[in-house]
Formats: C-alpha cells, sequence, structure tokens
C-alpha cells in the first residue's frame, strides 16, 4: 500500500508542477490540462446562469468575475493538490497514517512547522514541501501584473476604437465615420496600430490562454468584436477601393486571422488553413448590404459597386469568419452585427453614427 501511495504523490506532485511551469513559467503556448479543466469547472455554473439570461448587459455582469475567479481557484487548486502529493509521499515513506501524513504536508507546504515529525525519512519530502508553497504563491503573484499588463495594452486600443466604431464596433461603421469626418485618406494609420495589436493579442493570448475570458470594463466592448470589425472594415476597404494604398490595409487583415488561427490552435478550434474565396459564408449578401448603405450615407467614396465588390469581400472575409463567430460564442461576446449568433438567443446591438453637426458652408459674400 506504501508503494500506491508513493506512486500516487510523485504522480500528483510531478503534474502539479507542470502545471505550474507550463501556466506561469514557459513563455510560450503550452496547454495545462488542470489549468483548463478547473478553468472550464469555475466557468460553468455563471455561464448556466448567463444562458437564462436576456440582456447583453446582464450576461456580461454573470460573466465577469470568471476569469479572475479561476485564477485564484488556480492557485488553491495547485495547493491543495500538492498537499495531497506530499502527503501520500509521506505516509510512503514513514509510518504514519494518511491523515497525519495530511497534517505534516500541510504545515511544511505552508512553512507553519506546528507538525514537524522527529523522522529522518521525512526531512526531504518536508524541505521540498516547504520550498513549494512559497515559490508557487511568489510566482503567481509575478504572474499578475504581467497579466493585467497585457490586458490594459489589449484595452487601450478596444476603448480607443469606440471613436471611430462606435459601441460595440462595426466594419462599416469605422468607414463611414471616416468618410463623416473625410479622413478616410488617413484610415492606414488604423490598420497599421491594429497589425501590431493582433500580434500582440496573438502573443499574450496564447501564452495566458485565461485573458481571453477577461471581459472589458463596458458590456458593449469586447477585444473580439473589436478585431472582428477592424478586419471587416479592411476587407471592405480592399473590396470596394482596388486602387488605394494596400500595405497597411492587407497586413493588418493577415495579422488579425493570424491571431485567430493561433488561438484556434491553442483551444483545438478546428479551421479550414486554405478556404476557397467562393467558400460558405454566414453573413448574406443583404446584410452586407446594410453595411454598405450605412457607408453610403455618410458619402464614403467607393470605386466598385456593392456587386462587384461582394466576391471580393466574401473572398477575405472567408479566412477569419468561422474562427471569429466561434470565439465569440464561446466567450459570449456583446452581440454586434456581422457577428454571428451566441449560446442564446440575443438582440444584436447595432451601433448609431453620430449626426454631423458640421455648420453648412457660408456662401461667398458680395459686395453692393
Amino acid at each position: 500500500m506504501r508503494a500506491v501511495f508513493g506512486v500516487l504523490g510523485a504522480v500528483l506532485v510531478l503534474g502539479i508542477f507542470s502545471s505550474v511551469l507550463r501556466t506561469l513559467v514557459i513563455p510560450r503556448p503550452t496547454r495545462s490540462s488542470f489549468t483548463r479543466i478547473v478553468q472550464q469547472a469555475v466557468r460553468w455554473p455563471f455561464q448556466r446562469v448567463a444562458d437564462l439570461l436576456r440582456g447583453a448587459e446582464a450576461k456580461d455582469r454573470v460573466l465577469a468575475p470568471v476569469a479572475p475567479l479561476s485564477i485564484v481557484v488556480t492557485l488553491m487548486g495547485w495547493l491543495l493538490f500538492f498537499m495531497i502529493g506530499y502527503g501520500l509521499l509521506e505516509a510512503a515513506v514513514s509510518g504514519l497514517g494518511l491523515r497525519e501524513s495530511m497534517t505534516e504536508s500541510g504545515s511544511s507546504l505552508f512553512t507553519l512547522g506546528f507538525a514537524a515529525g522527529n523522522r529522518a525519512s521525512l526531512n526531504a519530502i518536508d524541505f521540498c514541501a516547504a520550498a513549494t508553497g512559497p515559490i508557487v504563491i511568489g510566482l503567481q503573484i509575478g504572474y499578475l501584473p504581467t497579466l493585467y499588463a497585457a490586458y490594459q495594452r489589449r484595452e487601450t486600443e478596444v476603448t480607443l476604437l469606440q471613436a471611430r466604431a462606435g459601441s460595440p464596433p462595426w466594419g462599416p461603421e469605422i468607414l463611414a465615420r471616416y468618410a463623416q469626418v473625410e479622413l478616410v485618406n488617413s484610415i492606414g494609420e488604423l490598420f497599421a496600430g491594429w497589425e501590431r495589436w493582433s500580434a500582440e493579442v496573438g502573443e499574450s493570448h496564447t501564452t495566458y490562454p485565461v485573458l481571453i475570458h477577461f471581459r472589458s470594463p463596458k458590456a458593449t466592448r469586447n477585444w473580439l468584436i473589436a478585431l472582428l470589425a477592424v478586419m471587416d472594415a479592411a476587407a471592405l476597404q480592399l473590396a470596394f477601393n482596388p486602387s488605394q494604398p494596400q500595405a497597411d490595409v492587407r497586413m493588418a487583415l493577415r495579422a488579425g486571422f493570424v491571431c485567430l488561427r493561433d488561438i484556434a490552435d491553442l483551444q483545438g478550434i478546428p479551421y479550414d488553413p486554405d478556404p476557397h474565396p467562393d467558400g460558405p459564408l454566414v453573413l448574406t449578401y443583404e446584410d452586407f448590404l446594410v453595411g454598405v448603405v450605412r457607408m453610403q450615407e455618410q458619402g464614403y467614396p467607393a470605386e466598385r459597386s456593392p456587386e462587384e465588390a461582394w466576391p471580393h469581400f466574401r473572398g477575405w472575409r472567408v479566412n477569419y469568419e468561422a474562427l471569429a463567430m466561434r470565439i465569440a460564442r464561446d466567450i459570449d461576446a456583446v452581440p454586434a452585427p456581422w457577428s454571428g449568433p451566441r449560446r442564446t438567443p440575443v438582440a444584436i446591438r447595432t451601433p448609431v453614427t453620430p449626426i454631423n453637426r458640421k455648420p453648412a458652408p457660408t456662401p461667398p459674400f458680395k459686395s453692393a
């Protein structure tokens, strides 16, 4: 029986060490089954409650604490299983019963020292347990500033996009607002910034997957919907104005769907790496025309008609639509136009274009 305890204890301790390393230490996309299971278990009851609610704001309030809470529960889970693992190891090398072994393990792990045994065979395990507790807690404390710094960088750009795309953001609304203030020729700066943003999010959200479920401070904002809006705006720009500069626009699109694919690879979401331009879309031509009308109402200049632009637009969107909609459903993102269905039926939130209150041109002065 002691041999069984020893094997189980070693497997637990080594397995949890692997989870800690994969989650907190290794600076590359790695999957920890323990962390993923804990996060899913924490999310499950909150998601069940959110599914019963109808409004986007109500769902957001329920789901907002899930990601931070999962971090705390993960830390508690690590420490609990370390205590069990070390307790089993101590039961295997001593004459202590399971209860006494767990007390000894907990005393050492949390550096309390009230249950130190007088057995030389326990010293090595006690020392390892005593080092493990502070190390794991220290790593978690150091992990949080890195995590929240990445979150703040992400949310800064999402917040800045609100003035350019409304809330929630929508691709046609971006082009409509740029046309309204006669800044269409400067839109390349937006796409250049979001190319870098996509690269940063792709790196941070695969290294720290819990960031995927961190929600924005306001219910009408969401990192994924913001990215989808920028990508749709880029696809529309390329589809309607092929003679305009394309470098920044194409690079933003490419960086966007590479970001989504990196996240999909980590989450185990299947996708077609080379879809056909005429592949199926959830977005219909009728929905596409609704967005085009929004752009035309604000005077967006177009070299192609909607009928001519549609095949080009769908050829771009087919690269990212399925992944964007799948992740939006998984995280219950704000239901913006062109972002697909959610887990439960919910009303689409369409941004409102500000009224143009620019003074009318003054007629030329005529002398008497």
